[in-house]
């Protein structure tokens, strides 16, 4: 990167070569106070990254950003082509997919694993304002197979588990093509069975070839697919480092994101951090 901030990769690339540009870009609230930036970034169509750092280190504030649900406060944020401030917004946010609690909270439980799926297609929280045909159906049962949920098709969503309804939410992102994928604390709340059948549903989506581009947000290095390719490390809304996973994932830069001495492994393509005995 340029000292100024800039990337001048995306000055010589078309944008088409990207999912996201962020250049110089901050967020703030109305009294001023800095939420996420000034950052830099350029995510490349096919990449996989993580966005990692604690409470407060303006990981939400940057999905947000990426997903159209929130303007930068200065700076130029381009997100599939599209610069938000000028663009139809309503039409990109239904070009990205998010699994998020957020989405969640917002489905009727009552409603069955299926239907919920369904619902991606017109991007209602509903399945009763969805309109779907037979085509429809075999596809929806089609996604949540090959994510391991093929027996879930006609339960109730709210009776799923934790893990269970994260993979029906990918599922219902996946419905229909989004070329970004925004994965909000999938993880959060799961116990260690069905994370891991996540975690397995995202490394076979991510090694598919037709895989979206994916942003990952975590507190957990455990969380992290092998298929992982880039990190995003933030403290208090700043960069602490950016790039590919091997160069970024080190203890010196965990220790500055996180704030305490860490030990680090890494053991056919996951991570795993630990306090160092001497924290």
């Amino acid at each position: 990167m340029a000292a100024n901030g800039r990337i001048p990769e995306a000055d010589a690339e078309p944008s088409t070569a990207f999912a996201a540009l962020l250049d110089r870009v901050t967020v703030t609230t109305p009294d001023g106070r800095r939420l996420l930036g000034p950052i830099s970034l350029a995510i490349r169509t096919g990449e996989h990254w993580a966005v990692l750092g604690a409470n407060g280190a303006g990981k939400t504030t940057l999905l947000r950003l990426l997903g159209a649900e929130r303007h930068p406060s200065s700076g130029t944020a381009i997100v599939l082509g599209a610069r938000i401030g000028t663009s139809d917004l309503r039409q990109l946010r239904s070009r990205v997919g998010v699994v998020s609690h957020a989405v969640a909270d917002r489905l009727p439980p009552g409603a069955a694993a299926l239907g919920i799926v369904l619902t991606g297609g017109q991007g209602v929280l509903a399945p009763w304002w969805a309109s779907t045909g037979e085509a429809d159906l075999v596809r929806g049962r089609q996604i949540l197979k090959a994510l391991g949920c093929e027996g879930l098709a006609d339960h109730p969503f709210g009776t799923c588990s934790q893990g269970e309804r994260q993979r029906i939410l990918l599922a219902r992102s996946l419905f229909v093509e989004h070329p970004l994928l925004l994965l909000d604390e999938p993880c959060a709340g799961v116990d260690l069975p069905g994370r891991e059948a996540l975690v397995l549903a995202l490394t076979a989506l991510a090694r598919s070839h037709d895989s979206p581009t994916t942003v990952h947000v975590s507190h957990l290095l455990e969380e992290l697919p092998a298929t992982t390719s880039h990190a995003l490390l933030l403290r208090k809304g700043e960069v602490v480092a950016m790039g590919p996973i091997e160069d970024v994932l080190t203890q010196s830069s965990l220790q500055q994101c996180f704030g305490l001495a860490v030990t680090l492994t890494r053991d056919e393509g996951r991570w795993t951090a630990r306090a160092s005995p001497s924290w």
